[in-house]
């Protein structure tokens, strides 16, 4: 799995945006893995719809996160997954939460890995036939239908 992220922000009042994606290795699509969900530590921002926030109101105000942005990786059916979040404004830029946030991610789906890793592969074929008992058993009618049929041609 490679996780890569972004975090773009242009000058002035405007959020940073952070994108990233999750692609799978061929190998762990093959392993049919459920998808992993965790709740990070990545705030979302108060009226997120808003590219922008004004000096004085939501965050850059007296705030306190309530509501955090949930992270995931791709269906094992597609591989990838692409994700663009609003973050909060901040004046120093720094998002620490957000690589956190993706170690979590990262570690919680190698546990996943690991266990669908150690489920074995597997190709158990068979065969039955008659049992020695039985065949015992209808020897002495089966050779006696077999004289008859023979005296009777």
């Amino acid at each position: 799995m490679r996780i890569e992220w972004n975090i773009q922000k242009k000058r002035g009042n405007l959020r940073p945006v952070l994108t990233y994606s999750v692609t799978l290795d061929p190998y762990e699509m093959d392993l049919c893995l459920a998808m992993v969900r965790i709740v990070s530590k990545i705030p979302v921002p108060p009226e997120a719809y808003a590219a922008h926030c004004w000096p004085g109101s939501n965050e850059r105000g007296t705030w306190t996160p309530h509501k955090f942005y949930p992270l995931s990786t791709p269906s094992h059916k597609t591989g990838t997954l692409e994700e663009r979040l609003i973050l909060p404004w901040r004046e120093d830029n720094s998002y620490p939460e957000v690589e956190a946030g993706f170690e979590t991610l990262r570690i919680k789906f190698e546990e996943m890995l690991e266990q669908a890793s150690d489920s074995a592969p597997m190709d158990q074929h068979g065969a039955l036939g008659t049992s020695t008992v039985a065949r015992q058993r209808i020897a002495g009618a089966f050779f006696a239908e077999r004289m008859l049929q023979a005296v009777n041609s």
